[in-house]
């Protein structure tokens, strides 16, 4: 099902765009379907949202770039944790929110690919990432429980850690904490409740971003289109 989302993605992409690649296993299938064009004659530059899609679009052979204050992203494809009905998102599972995130709000378009399974009536169930800087980290976790609470979600929230029992660090330097938010009744209030507390860089939540998300399904896509809002 990833892998006919990225299919129907790579029908939107053309000869000399260059194109924002995301991070996570159903871009990957993206990267992987995107170098095989490249070795059939397609030319196309790309910005990596992390080190790990960086390696996978090199060893692809898909030419990468430096953005600069000139550069221009006609398409960003990149996958999804959680969708729902309104095209809203959230993002970071793989913990490249960040990087994600500003790929995505200056592209020219953002598409989102995803199998059927992350098709949900309201986001919360999987785990809000929030990007935070290291310093007193533990005074900006609790002032997100705080933040979470005053939302009337539950304070439920974790430092991201590694299998071996370290702290997860993203390609950026920063943590990551989940809340286990479980019902997001108003995205964009939290959102904005969030960014306000010094400390936190960014959230996983893509709101009022994606110009379509292109859902894998087992008998073949399924395209939403968000409405004009």
């Amino acid at each position: 099902m990833k892998r006919r989302a990225a299919a129907e993605a790579m029908t939107l992409v053309a000869d000399g765009m260059t194109l924002g690649l995301g991070t996570g296993s159903t871009a990957a299938h993206f990267i992987d379907l995107l170098g095989e064009a490249v070795r059939n004659g397609l030319s196309v530059k790309g910005v990596p949202t992390s080190e790990d899609t960086s390696r996978r679009a090199e060893a692809a052979g898909v030419e990468l770039i430096e953005p600069d204050e000139t550069t221009v992203i006609d398409l960003a494809v990149d996958g999804a944790d959680e969708v729902d009905a309104r095209g809203d998102l959230i993002k970071g599972g793989g913990g490249a929110l960040l990087r994600e995130k500003i790929v995505a709000a200056v592209a020219k378009r953002f598409v989102v690919i995803a199998d059927a399974s992350k098709k949900v009536a309201e986001l919360g169930a999987f785990p809000l990432p929030v990007e935070i800087d290291r310093f007193a980290y533990g005074l900006t976790a609790r002032r997100i429980r705080e933040a979470l609470v005053a939302q009337g979600l539950p304070g439920d929230i974790a430092l991201r850690h590694r299998p071996d029992g370290a702290a997860f660090v993203t390609d950026g330097g920063n943590l990551v904490v989940d809340c286990r938010a479980r019902r997001i009744h108003e995205p964009a209030l939290l959102d904005g409740a969030l960014k306000s507390i010094p400390g936190v860089v960014e959230t996983g939540l893509f709101l009022r971003m994606a110009e379509r998300v292109i859902f894998g399904t087992a008998d073949g896509v399924e395209v939403l289109r968000p409405p004009a809002r």
